[in-house]
């Protein structure tokens, strides 16, 4: 029976990852227990245990004090089987519940150590929308907000995903999961690119939306090796592997430069960028770009210029040449007229990122002051000018707004009665595009078609699919060949 005890003690603590001698002093604690129950006593040194760690043999037993002075404390020997049902079920419920104490602090001790780390488990079941997935020895919860929006699992499917934090919750140990966090997309890339955990190429920055786009930053410090080209891989074998455990999404690897002018405009890639301005007062960058770089460079919903703005740190206004063209005019015009404003000024507020009376509103007087050594009577005139001249500049832009939303949708119907046979004037999406191509916006419809086309990783549209021009193109160049062999 003792032998019996230790290899069931052995097998408890390879199982549980709990140390032997543990255990072996949480069940002599619980016939401590059950002693002091068997005696009905509440003196906690009054009875003593210990269990031969070679043999398993219990030895129980009780002080005595003395009778007389001087002479020492006696033990009496406690026979086992003299203790009782009652007392056996005390020491059964300690044994337990110490037992359950030492599993959650292992569980704690060895998850906290992981803190960060890669693991792969199994998927169990959902609870409140919450993801539970078996991790080695351990349960761990996936909650909504750190899972990839419209990913699903099935009860067993493998998962991998971050460790986020490890904390204590009552007599639990929670493990908190994530396949969301920034950090697992480090990680992913840690594993499938020596270079990075070899910290030959660092990621210095990354922002992302878990389960549509990622775009990630990295640098080389060996000259001899490209970050970028490194993290693709050999006919993009590496970032392949990373995009399908993401289940296909995207990400773009940004080739990291300490100016912020240039790794803004690499973050804005596929788009080109023809000038960027930067205002460090306010924290913005300026981005000029062509016409037909301009649905490029803000993205599907407005996502590339988002997360570009994460990546880089600024906040990011992207305007055409016409545009900032305009918005410079307007400044010029409102600031000249005012005595002691010079070219000299203006010039130098074009070159500090002020091109509109917008900025000048924000940056404020001492600014104005400060960098382009105004005196306060005048700069508090120019932020006065430019503040009601906003104002006046924000309403027509808002007017300007509503009319071509307006003659847009005055065009759309228009469109849509003539495909329609003139009864309809709700338009779908698709008669949408028909209609605009019918109304003189073919070319842009098929520019901006094959941009978002290649944006996104699909074909681009034909000239023949985007507008009618294109398909008599499309048939006239058919039909040239069959005219001149009949002409031989």
């Amino acid at each position: 029976m003792n032998s019996e005890t230790l290899r069931i003690l052995d097998s408890i603590a390879r199982d549980r990852n709990i140390d032997r001698d543990l255990l072996i002093q949480d069940l002599e604690q619980a016939m401590v227990s059950a002693a002091r129950k068997h005696f009905n006593s509440l003196d906690t040194e009054a009875f003593g245990c210990k269990m031969d760690r070679l043999t398993g043999e219990i030895t129980l037993w009780r002080n005595h004090e003395p009778d007389e002075e001087g002479a020492e404390p006696t033990q009496e020997i406690i026979p086992m089987a003299t203790l009782g049902r009652i007392p056996a079920q005390t020491a059964k419920q300690v044994m337990i519940q110490r037992f359950r104490e030492d599993e959650r602090n292992s569980l704690l001790e060895e998850f906290s150590k992981r803190q960060g780390e890669i693991v792969t488990g199994t998927a169990h079941r959902y609870e409140g929308g919450a993801l539970i997935v078996q991790v080695d020895r351990a349960e761990g919860f996936m909650p909504r907000s750190e899972q990839i929006p419209s990913e699903q699992f099935q009860p067993g499917d493998r998962v991998r995903c971050l460790i986020l934090d490890v904390r204590e919750s009552g007599n639990q140990v929670k493990i908190v999961l994530s396949r969301s966090h920034p950090d697992f997309i480090r990680k992913l890339f840690e594993a499938e690119v020596p270079e990075v955990a070899e910290r030959v190429i660092e990621i210095k920055a990354m922002s992302r939306e878990a389960g549509f786009r990622t775009k990630i930053a990295v640098s080389s410090i060996d000259s001899k090796v490209d970050a970028v080209g490194a993290c693709v891989g050999v006919r993009g074998s590496r970032i392949r592997n990373i995009v399908d455990e993401l289940g296909g999404e995207k990400i773009d690897i940004v080739r990291w430069n300490e100016s912020s002018q240039i790794l803004i405009a690499n973050a804005l890639k596929p788009a080109e960028v023809e000038e960027v301005s930067l205002c460090f007062e306010l924290g913005r960058a300026t981005i000029i770009v062509r016409e037909d770089q301009l649905s490029l460079a803000i993205g599907r919903r407005g996502q590339n210029v988002r997360l570009a703005a994460r990546l880089t740190g600024w906040d990011i206004d992207i305007l055409t040449p016409a545009e900032f063209a305009k918005s410079l005019e307007i400044l010029e015009e409102t600031l000249k007229p005012i005595e002691g404003i010079t070219d000299e000024m203006l010039d130098r507020m074009g070159a500090l990122g002020m091109i509109s009376v917008f900025d000048i509103e924000e940056v404020g007087m001492g600014v104005l002051e400060e960098e382009l050594e105004m005196p306060v009577a005048l700069a508090q005139q120019v932020v006065e000018i430019c503040s009601a001249k906003a104002k006046i500049v924000a309403e027509q832009q808002q007017k300007e707004k509503e009319e071509a939303e307006k003659r847009r949708q005055e065009e759309l119907a228009a469109g849509s009665a003539i495909l329609g046979g003139g009864d309809s004037v709700e338009a779908d999406p698709e008669s949408d595009s028909i209609a605009a191509s019918i109304l003189g916006g073919g070319e842009r419809t098929a520019k901006a078609a094959s941009e978002d086309a290649e944006h996104e990783g699909e074909a681009p549209a034909s000239p023949s699919e985007a507008s009618p021009e294109g398909e008599q193109e499309s048939r006239k160049r058919e039909e040239e060949p069959a005219a001149r062999s009949d002409a031989e």
